[in-house]
């Protein structure tokens, strides 16, 4: 499964993105690709939403691979959360 996201998750919208996200796994899929190349924003509570769908995988034995470009901002908080304990980090778009 691929999940592109595009443009920001921040307070105002992370209920709704979450939400895709939980209906997206629900199918119990073999693999979780995120895309977060265009994604422009992320501040506490998307980290929060990429944490909680990893450890919704985690159970399933699927580990989320994350794409983010290295020269992203959006890397570096992810690199800075911790979530790579959690996840794969993946340096480019495949």
């Amino acid at each position: 499964m691929h999940i592109t996201v595009s443009g920001e998750i921040d307070l105002g919208n992370a209920v709704a993105v979450e939400r895709e996200f939980r209906a997206a796994i629900s199918h119990q899929p073999r693999s979780v690709f995120v895309d977060l190349t265009d994604l422009t924003y992320l501040d506490s509570s998307g980290i929060r939403i990429l944490f909680v769908l990893a450890s919704l995988l985690k159970p399933l034995r699927i580990m989320m691979k994350l794409t983010v470009p290295l020269d992203s901002p959006i890397r570096r908080l992810i690199e800075l959360s911790g979530l790579e304990t959690l996840s794969y980090l993946r340096p480019e778009r495949h």
